[in-house]
């Protein structure tokens, strides 16, 4: 048994100034950019968090601009293969997570639970 929710979104933005990126979406949403100096968010910036628990960050990326959803879970694995199940494929794993590819040739990430809880009611899934 494991659990699984929508953890929020991530704008890919091809783009060679990402704070003024982050700008705009922030004003766009409402949502202040938080900057971090932190190695492992290089390429990236987290707008800051409201009462609907949805992760929303800005992500420098080398394809075409985009959005993409996060799916965080407490067993990354067990999430991958029910999703590979659905008809996703996995595309690469990066650090402890999954790029992945639904039927419908959307990317997506699968995401370790950070903490004890998550970000709106998960599913428990058998």
């Amino acid at each position: 048994m494991h659990r699984s929710a929508l953890a929020g979104f991530i704008i890919d933005c091809q783009v060679d100034h990402l704070p003024a990126a982050a700008e705009f979406w922030g004003a766009a949403l409402g949502r202040r950019p938080r900057p971090s100096s932190a190695e492992e968010d290089a390429g990236y910036v987290p707008l800051e968090a409201k009462e609907d628990g949805l992760n929303i960050e800005v992500q420098r990326v080398p394809h075409e601009s985009r959005l993409h959803l996060d799916i965080v879970t407490d067993d990354v694995e067990a999430e991958a293969q029910r999703l590979e199940n659905l008809g996703a494929r996995r595309v690469r794993q990066v650090r402890d997570w999954w790029v992945m590819e639904a039927p419908t040739g959307h990317r997506f990430c699968v995401v370790p639970l950070r903490g004890d809880r998550f970000p709106n009611p998960p599913t428990i899934w058998p």
